[in-house]
């Protein structure tokens, strides 16, 4: 077993919880940490309490793999077919859970994992993300956060590979899982990219395994193939 821990961000969520499985199962880490609103008073919208989180991690062994398995599509408000049903809210909230909470995550997280040795952050973003390849138009508020968290990440790898030369920092796109975020969407989906959240952990447990430093600032979806910007 390595002598470092496991992060998971957003563990009580359906690809949260299956991802902390999965790790437990495979014992790899000394340590893996599930963090969540619900489960330990982790808030994305609240940076004192990602600080305090990162402290409590900072404590044991240090995280090689950080994964922020959060977001929001839906809730009170649909996703937008046209911008005439644009609002500031929707917008601000899609930002502030799809690109500012995950961004605040790295500020603290980032600075605990290792400097010696390989080492992956990854954050759950979607293929719908990317601006080469909309074609369709639509749901402005989630592409434009996600489109936004993709940036971030490949800034957050461009400073990390200063000091962490073996530290991969990258977008995960899990597909359509089976959870309460896609449940409205899922009629249209074919079964067999349908995934439970177990399927999809591990997939992405896949994905992350695979990958090396030449790949740090890049947008992975859950069968290994980079998702262009």
């Amino acid at each position: 077993m390595s002598e470092t821990s496991a992060v998971v961000i957003g563990a009580s969520g359906g690809i949260g919880a299956a991802l902390v499985e999965a790790l437990e199962t495979a014992g790899g880490h000394a340590v893996v940490h599930a963090l969540s609103r619900s489960g330990t008073g982790l808030d994305l919208e609240d940076e004192a309490s990602i600080a305090a989180a990162a402290h409590r991690v900072a404590e044991g062994p240090p995280p090689a793999l950080v994964l922020v398995a959060t977001g929001v599509l839906h809730g009170d408000h649909a996703p937008e077919r046209t911008y005439r049903a644009l609002s500031a809210e929707h917008l601000l909230r899609d930002y502030r859970l799809n690109a500012v909470g995950p961004a605040l995550v790295a500020k603290h997280f980032l600075p605990l994992m290792p400097r010696t040795g390989r080492s992956v952050f990854g954050a759950l973003s979607a293929r719908v993300g990317s601006i080469g390849d909309n074609r369709l138009g639509g749901w402005h508020a989630y592409r434009a956060s996600k489109a936004a968290l993709n940036m971030l990440i490949r800034n957050l790898a461009i400073e990390h590979a200063r000091t962490h030369r073996e530290g991969i920092v990258v977008g995960l796109h899990p597909g359509t899982v089976a959870t309460d975020l896609s449940a409205p969407f899922q009629a249209g989906v074919a079964p067999d990219k349908l995934f439970t959240p177990a399927r999809a952990a591990a997939q992405l447990l896949t994905v992350t395994a695979g990958l090396s430093p030449a790949d740090t600032g890049k947008v992975f979806a859950w069968d290994g193939q980079p998702i262009i910007p």
